[in-house]
């Protein structure tokens, strides 16, 4: 795993820990690299990573500061995790294919702006497709990327492999990915597309994906069928087995 992504990990327990308290300012980025022995580059990408997870917040001219209501948010964090996209991760076990519901242009929103380290005038792709698993429908996925770092994309990529297309033909590395779960009702889109009845709950998976060299490529949001699959955690034991 790349070092930002261990030096995001790492602040990231010590905020759940309270070493840095809800409000309480970072140490300055010089105080941070020395300590774990880096560049100043780096830390900035791994505290980018945190804003971008909603831990912290910068004030123009200040320090970087602990969000006031990370508690609630340490609750929901799932964390940093590795992320292929459903075609590589089911690669040789199911066919998975897609059909492309909506594909525009146009530039992005403020929330979206923010998960992408995006200015107001940086293109992006909307992107709505149904994902299906063996034939069956598996998922519907909102996607916003940026075109400047995701160029050529068309429905003819988007009708296959997305992930493929980046790595093969771009030659770009993914490096991680920030996940959160939440679950809500079936929505018109969730009962029309997936086969969902009103009263069938749904996996709400939002990521924000990052390229190797820490930058942000990819803000999704995905709407999973709940009996389509399970996610696990693994934690390291903090001593021997």
């Amino acid at each position: 795993m790349s070092k930002y992504i261990d030096i995001a990990n790492d602040l990231k327990k010590k905020i759940q820990a309270g070493t840095y308290a809800p409000g309480e300012p970072l140490p300055g980025q010089k105080n941070l690299a020395d300590e774990y022995k880096t560049s100043r580059m780096t830390i900035q990408k791994s505290l980018s990573l945190l804003k971008a997870e909603g831990y912290l917040y910068s004030q123009q001219g200040s320090a970087t500061y602990v969000k006031n209501n990370i508690d609630s948010l340490a609750n929901l964090d799932i964390g940093v995790d590795q992320y292929v996209g459903i075609s590589k991760l089911m690669e040789g076990k199911h066919k998975v294919t897609s059909k492309v519901l909506k594909f525009e242009i146009r530039y992005p929103e403020e929330t979206e702006r923010d998960k992408l380290s995006l200015g107001p005038t940086d293109a992006v792709y909307d992107i709505l497709r149904l994902r299906l698993v063996d034939q069956a429908p598996y998922s519907i996925e909102h996607t916003i990327m940026p075109i400047s770092i995701i160029p050529g994309l068309s429905d003819d990529i988007l009708s296959k492999s997305v992930y493929h297309y980046i790595q093969e033909s771009l030659g770009l590395e993914v490096g991680g990915a920030y996940r959160q779960f939440s679950a809500k009702k079936s929505s018109e889109d969730d009962i029309k597309f997936l086969g969902n009845e009103s009263t069938d709950p749904v996996l709400v998976i939002t990521n924000v994906v990052y390229l190797e060299n820490g930058t942000p490529f990819e803000y999704s949001i995905v709407d999973q069928k709940y009996d389509k699959g399970r996610f696990g955690i693994f934690v390291p034991s903090q001593g021997k087995f």
